[in-house]
C-alpha cells in the first residue's frame, strides 16, 4: 500500500494544476476508495477523520452483498452483467457531473450501483438497465445538487421511469429461479427464457405460493428480493451497525402488519394474508435497504416513525386496492416527498412542547 501511496503522491501535482486538472475528481475519487482524503482543517484540531462516509458505504455494501449473491445464484451471471452495466453506466454518469462541477466523487453511488440492478427483473434488457440508472442518477439526485441534495431515492427513481416506459418488459422479464447447489451462478440465462409470473401476481388470482419458497427464495421476481432469510440477515446486520435505523423498519413493517390485520378482518376479500404478504415481493428489501436511506428520509426520530408508517400503509393500500401488484417503489417515492415536512411538524410540535 505504501508504493501505491507514493504513486498518487507523484501524480497528485499533474491532476492538480498539471494538464489532467479536469480529471481531479476521478483521481480524487480513486485516491479516497483506497486511503481516505488528506483534508485538513482550518482551525484546530488540524486532523479530520475523513473515514465516515466510506464506513457507511461499505457497511450498506455489506449489508446488501447476501441479497446480491442469492440474486446471482437463483438468476446466474446475467445478475452479475446487470450489476456491471449499473456501476459503468452509472459511474460515468457520476464522473461526468463531477468534472464539469469540479466536485470530488462521492461514495454513495457504490450503494446506489448495487441496489438498483437488484429491483429489476432478472431478465431485463442490459441497455434497460443502463437506460434506467442513467436516468435515476441524473434525474433522481444530479439535478438537485449531487449526493446529499436529492429529495429522492435514485435508484428507485430509475426503477419508476422503467416502470412506467417499458412496462411491458418490467412485468414479464422473470427466470425461473435454480436450485440444488449452485443454482443457476453458472449459468447465463437468456432474456428469452421467462417464468409467467410472480407470487404477488398469482396473489391477484387466489395462488398464494408457499411459505417456505418465499422464506429461502425459490420463486420468481426481481433479482435482490425473492429470499427473505437473505434479506433479514443483510438488514439486521445494518441495523446492529446502525447504519440502518431499527424506528424506520419497525414502523414500515409494523403498520403494514397492523392495518393488514384490520382491514383483512373487515374486507377479506380484497386483503391476502399477512404474514404472507410480509415475505413476499419488494417489502422486506425496500424497508431495510432504501426506506432507511438517510438522505432522502427524515431526520428526527419521531419523523421516523411517522415515515415507515407512511410507507407500510401506502404499501398495504397500493398492493391490494389498486391495478399494481407491488406498492413498495411507489410508497417510499411519496414518502420521500413528505419526509421534509415531517421533519418540520415534529420540530414545530417538540418546541411547543419546550415552551409550555
Amino acid at each position: 500500500m505504501r508504493v501505491l501511496e507514493r504513486l498518487f503522491d507523484r501524480l497528485r501535482p499533474t491532476f492538480d494544476k498539471g494538464r489532467l486538472a479536469r480529471a481531479r475528481p476521478l483521481f480524487d475519487a480513486i485516491n479516497n476508495f483506497f486511503f481516505g482524503p488528506k483534508t485538513v482543517a482550518r482551525v484546530a484540531p488540524h486532523v479530520r477523520d475523513p473515514l465516515d462516509v466510506k464506513r457507511y458505504m461499505t457497511m450498506a455494501i455489506v449489508g446488501i452483498a447476501p441479497a446480491a449473491l442469492a440474486g446471482i445464484y437463483f438468476f446466474g451471471l446475467r445478475v452479475v452483467a446487470m450489476i456491471l452495466v449499473s456501476y459503468i453506466v452509472g459511474g460515468a454518469v457520476e464522473v461526468l457531473f463531477a468534472i464539469v462541477r469540479k466536485e470530488e466523487i462521492n461514495e454513495g453511488f457504490l450503494v446506489t450501483g448495487l441496489i438498483f440492478p437488484l429491483i429489476l427483473p432478472p431478465a431485463l434488457p442490459l441497455w434497460m438497465v443502463a437506460v434506467g440508472v442513467a436516468f435515476g442518477v441524473i434525474v433522481g439526485k444530479e439535478v438537485f445538487g449531487g449526493t446529499g441534495r436529492n429529495p429522492f431515492n435514485p435508484a428507485l427513481v430509475g426503477r419508476c421511469f422503467l416502470a412506467i416506459g417499458y412496462s411491458k418488459a418490467m412485468t414479464s422479464a422473470w427466470i425461473e429461479p435454480g436450485g440444488g447447489w449452485i443454482g443457476r451462478a453458472t449459468e447465463y440465462v437468456g432474456a428469452d427464457v421467462v417464468s409467467s409470473a410472480t407470487p404477488l401476481v398469482l396473489a391477484k388470482q387466489g395462488e398464494f405460493a408457499p411459505l417456505a419458497n418465499l422464506f429461502w427464495g425459490n420463486v420468481t421476481g426481481c433479482v435482490g428480493e425473492t429470499s427473505a432469510a437473505v434479506i433479514l440477515a443483510g438488514g439486521l446486520f445494518l441495523i446492529l451497525v446502525r447504519v440502518a435505523n431499527w424506528r424506520t423498519v419497525a414502523a414500515t413493517l409494523g403498520s403494514f402488519a397492523l392495518l393488514g390485520l384490520l382491514l383483512r378482518s373487515l374486507v377479506p376479500e380484497h386483503f391476502g394474508p399477512v404474514g404472507w404478504h410480509m415475505l413476499a415481493g419488494g417489502l422486506l428489501f425496500g424497508a431495510f435497504f432504501m426506506a432507511t436511506d438517510p438522505v432522502t428520509s427524515p431526520i428526527t426520530n419521531g419523523g421516523k416513525w411517522v415515515y415507515g408508517v407512511l410507507i407500510g400503509g401506502l404499501t398495504l393500500l397500493i398492493r391490494s386496492l389498486t391495478g399494481y401488484v407491488e406498492g413498495v417503489m411507489f410508497a417510499i417515492l411519496l414518502a420521500n416527498i413528505a419526509a421534509p415536512t415531517i421533519d418540520e411538524a415534529v420540530a414545530r410540535w417538540r418546541v411547543r412542547k419546550l415552551g409550555k
